[in-house]
């Protein structure tokens, strides 16, 4: 009777154990799904300002413009599990439609989606090449983008919000930048809308926090902008790029992204991995520098102060966190 006693507790043991094994085996599955299942992963590429059959200019590399592009999207292509493209800002160097088309052509063989952001060279102040113009162009040859306003918002992966805003003035010739009391209404709309476990990403093409001071290229109402981010008291990540300049600057749960020009010096572009976390928020920088050395080095001397445009380590590549 004990010996049948034991056998049986034995057995109930083994039972036991095992299903105990099976149940943390499917927890851990889970758990690693879910945390493959938080990752978003795209490439920002700034001022590209494409430009067929121009001269280089003092300082960017216009001959040499569709190489780079070319060069960028085949890095991204080349880089597993992209989510999407982001342009942000002057694709092309001069607001035409025939500059446009052939920046298209080459940008259509991207694996990813691809959207944009609106740059002081995109379009016309006369009225020829308008943001209308420029967007139905760019609905009827992009399949994953069907925007109508200037501004804008997306959902690329479940858990994440994008909000592309635009900083263009229009009515004067100027390469300062201004978000519309409009579209921060319609800002503050988007934010309160998504939920808290979603991580909202926000490009631009006029940075918000400038990498380095230029009264003529800044936002000119930074100060009520930067009032209306910090309101939100949830982690952001805001990106642009204009000042052709490599910049972090976190500031409690806001990390400001500042992206190198691709067209000039250090003719580079950004990978970025955003993974969202129960209590926070981790993003990964990685720093993509043409593969084009001659055009690189070349353009390295049209600069007189590289080091501005380049950035430190920390402004390149790194982790970032940012508390929910």
């Amino acid at each position: 009777m004990g010996h049948q006693y034991k056998k049986r507790e034995k057995f109930v043991s083994k039972a036991f154990n095992f299903i105990a094994t099976l149940f943390v085996a499917y927890f851990i599955g889970t758990q690693v799904i879910g945390a493959a299942g938080n990752n978003l992963k795209f490439a920002q590429i700034s001022d590209v300002h494409f430009a067929s059959g121009e001269k280089n200019s003092s300082y960017k590399m216009l001959e040499n413009s569709g190489e780079l592009l070319s060069d960028a999207i085949f890095q991204v292509n080349s880089t597993e599990d992209i989510d999407f493209v982001m342009f942000s800002g002057d694709l092309i160097d001069n607001p035409k439609r025939s500059q446009l088309m052939d920046f298209i052509s080459i940008v259509k063989t991207l694996n990813a989606p691809w959207y944009i952001a609106f740059g002081n060279h995109d379009v016309d102040f006369d009225g020829k090449f308008t943001k209308e113009d420029f967007l139905k162009i760019i609905c009827a040859h992009n399949l994953n983008f069907s925007e109508t306003k200037p501004y804008y918002s997306f959902k690329p992966k479940k858990g994440f919000k994008v909000i592309v805003l635009d900083t263009m003035i229009t009515s004067q010739v100027t390469a300062n930048g201004e978000i519309t009391p409009e579209q921060l209404e319609w800002l503050d709309k988007e934010v309160k809308q998504t939920p808290d476990n979603e991580v909202i990403i926000i490009f631009q093409h006029v940075p918000v926090v400038e990498p380095y001071s230029n009264e003529q290229h800044k936002l000119l109402n930074d100060k009520e902008v930067l009032k209306h981010l910090y309101s939100y008291k949830r982690p952001l990540i805001v990106l642009a790029g204009h000042y052709h300049g490599t910049k972090v600057t976190q500031d409690g749960k806001i990390l400001f992204i500042n992206s190198p020009a691709l067209i000039s010096y250090p003719n580079a572009f950004r990978i970025v991995n955003v993974n969202s976390q129960k209590d926070k928020v981790i993003v990964d920088l990685y720093y993509k520098e043409t593969s084009l050395k001659d055009v690189q080095s070349r353009s390295r001397l049209r600069v007189i102060f590289p080091g501005m445009f380049e950035g430190d380590e920390r402004d390149k590549s790194g982790t970032y966190e940012l508390e929910k």
